[in-house]
């Protein structure tokens, strides 16, 4: 079955959360801190916990504490009804409804959905599910294993008294008793109560709740754990554990009594390369550990707590740096990783039916290590419903904003205290009612997705601006339709903003796997040694360094020296005309400046504009929009410049 909706009242920090729709395969609570993103899950956590201790609701520890005790006085003077605090919509699947169809047949149920609310206290829970009893009686009625006449007496009976009665009317039976056995199970409560308690809810998943307190310590004391695990007080860092344990197929009792050191060698090792393998596969930050296990007695010189009987010890051995350090010694985000990784295989292995609640996941993690976690949230945790808070931006799939919920509590900021309806933790599905502060994870995960994808491609062409994009566009259009050699469709042209930006970008997008770039830019003498770093770094091979000068045969050059001068400056002409105090002419440059943009601005200092400044995008603007018209004027050396340019760069694309 699947969790389709919830909704908390009275808990905490929340007065109603309003209903929180739940994905079929993934959830994410979004929201700030002190939002109440925990508390969501701990309320859904607790009405059904795979560690059963946990299903208790504590009005005093619970109830939000301005109102508890007016709270505990109503309920007292019957004033008011026990707080609802947790309502589940559960959507029965194809099983659940062959287990029920199996005992009372096809139309006992009257829906595939059911409601089940918890109140405060230990496991106090009500269910809502209707059944058809006269449905049910029907289907009992027909068993062929009772005789035509009980059948007939059985199908005339409209109450369950009457029904028990005709059974009792006959001989005793197998099928008999069978039938009877039911029947006196139903009478108990009644058939919605039998359906729901012994057919449907011990189908029902256990929540499993994990955040950063069950990370495991990476070494124990085995005869401490197993008498924990007898008296049923096990820590919470012993869960994982003892889950590392059973997914390297081990067992710590056995290992207490192990007196083979070859054998036992022999597991410690096999473990080691199994739990590699699972764990190299979604951790990208190093892929040169091997995890490796030791058993030990205990030394007097050992842990405090570890100092008798037998120890383990987790280790993580770096096949770079040849060192081995204990396992709680790694980064968080590590121990985070193996410590849930564990845990879950574990629950895995043995076909627990769980939904995953996880608080703040990763939140140790490198960005990209919460990427290579959210690849494995999609890879291996499909079987089982997944709700999970973050406010990491790399934590949000953009592309699957619909599996976001915003968690926010108004209350927060307000200068006084808001009404009730509209204060405490809300959830919301509907981002246009979010606050700033509530949306800023998703504005970042959007931020980065469109960084990903405007203008970057698999072949990325760094420019400095959006003019060299139109011009380098412009003419390879126009040189193709000559039959000549424009610039490959497969080049994503990515104007970066200025010089200065371009080894950011390029470090940026070139560490991405599978991502092909190369650079055609400006240069001055001062950006000479900017541009030969980025190959003499090792960032790109020299050939993907491209400038505007490689083709115009000059020391220094822009895009726009990529034409001749005197047809730039009818750019500039047509485009400033009315702004200019008089046109610019070729003698009116100085021809000793080398650049045509250097010479303009030179010019245009000393007969400064009418109004306006001069920049260059305006040019290359007027140069798409009269290209029918100024293409013609183009020169066979300007084409030939922006051929040799084209054929190199297409040159540098995967074949």
């Amino acid at each position: 079955m699947k969790l389709k909706q919830y909704r908390v009242r009275e808990f905490r920090s929340i007065w109603d959360s309003g209903p929180i729709e739940v994905d079929e395969q993934t959830t994410c609570f979004v929201g700030k801190n002190e939002a109440g993103k925990t508390t969501i899950l701990t309320a859904l956590y607790r009405t059904n916990p795979i560690r059963k201790g946990d299903a208790v609701f504590d009005e005093t520890y619970d109830y939000p504490k301005r109102e508890v005790e007016d709270y505990r006085f109503a309920v007292e003077n019957g004033e008011r009804e026990e707080a609802a605090l947790v309502e589940c919509t559960y959507e029965l699947e194809k099983a659940d409804l062959l287990a029920v169809e199996d005992v009372f047949g096809p139309s006992v149920l009257k829906g595939k959905t059911f409601k089940r609310t918890t109140y405060y206290g230990d496991a106090n829970s009500k269910y809502t599910l209707t059944c058809d009893n006269a449905a049910a009686r029907k289907h009992l009625a027909s068993n062929p294993a009772l005789s035509d006449d009980l059948r007939a007496a059985l199908a005339a009976a409209t109450t369950w008294q009457d029904f028990a009665a005709a059974l009792d009317a006959v001989e005793a039976t197998d099928a008999v008793n069978a039938v009877k056995k039911l029947v006196a199970r139903v009478r108990e409560k009644e058939l919605s109560h039998y359906v729901f308690n012994t057919l449907i809810w011990p189908r029902a998943p256990k929540f499993l709740y994990f955040d950063e307190y069950y990370q495991m310590e990476g070494q124990a004391n085995l005869n401490a754990l197993i008498a924990r695990e007898d008296s049923e007080k096990l820590l919470d860092s012993d869960y994982p554990l003892i889950g590392l344990i059973n997914l390297a197929r081990l067992d710590h009792r056995k290992l207490v009594a192990t007196n083979n050191t070859v054998e036992l060698k022999n597991k410690l090792q096999g473990a080691g390369n199994h739990l590699t393998q699972r764990i190299v596969k979604y951790w990208s930050q190093n892929r040169h550990i091997q995890m490796r296990f030791d058993v030990r007695d205990a030394k007097a010189g050992d842990p405090e707590g570890m100092q008798q009987g037998v120890n383990v010890w987790g280790e993580v051995y770096d096949s770079v740096h040849w060192a081995t350090t204990p396992l709680n010694n790694r980064s968080r985000g590590f121990v985070w990783f193996f410590s849930f990784l564990a845990w879950y295989e574990d629950v895995k292995r043995q076909g627990q039916n769980v939904i995953l609640l996880l608080d703040e996941p990763g939140l140790s993690l490198h960005g990209r290590a919460q990427a290579d976690l959210l690849r494995y949230f999609d890879a291996e945790l499909s079987g089982h419903q997944l709700l999970y808070t973050t406010h990491s931006p790399f934590m949000i799939d953009p592309t699957k904003f619909e599996r976001v919920r915003i968690v926010q509590d108004l209350g927060i900021d307000a200068p006084e205290a808001l009404p009730k309806e509209e204060d405490g933790t809300k959830v919301l599905a509907n981002v246009f009612d979010a606050t700033d502060d509530s949306l800023f994870p998703l504005q970042g995960a959007l931020g980065y997705e469109i960084q990903q994808t405007l203008f970057i491609g698999p072949n990325s062409l760094i420019v400095e601006g959006v003019a060299d994009m139109l011009y380098l566009r412009a003419v390879a259009a126009q040189m193709e339709r000559e039959g000549r050699t424009g610039l490959s469709e497969d080049w994503v042209i990515t104007p970066v903003g200025g010089s200065g930006k371009v080894p950011a970008f390029v470090a940026m997008l070139g560490s991405q796997k599978g991502m092909n770039v190369a650079t055609l830019l400006d240069i001055q003498n001062s950006d000479k040694q900017l541009i030969e770093d980025l190959y003499k770094k090792n960032l790109l091979t020299k050939k993907q360094v491209s400038t505007y000068a490689d083709f115009t045969g000059t020391a220094e050059a822009d895009v726009e020296d990529m034409f001749d001068r005197s047809f730039y400056l009818e750019l500039v002409n047509g485009e400033y005309g009315k702004q200019l105090a008089s046109k610019i002419t070729l003698a009116k440059l100085n021809q000793h400046v080398p650049r045509t943009l250097r010479a303009i601005e030179a010019w245009l200092a000393g007969n400064p504009m009418k109004s306006g400044s001069f920049g260059h995008y305006r040019p290359a603007r007027y140069f798409t929009e009269q290209l029918a018209t100024l293409w013609p004027k183009v020169s066979d050396e300007t084409k030939d410049r922006f051929e040799a340019a084209f054929k190199h760069l297409n040159g540098l694309l995967s074949k």
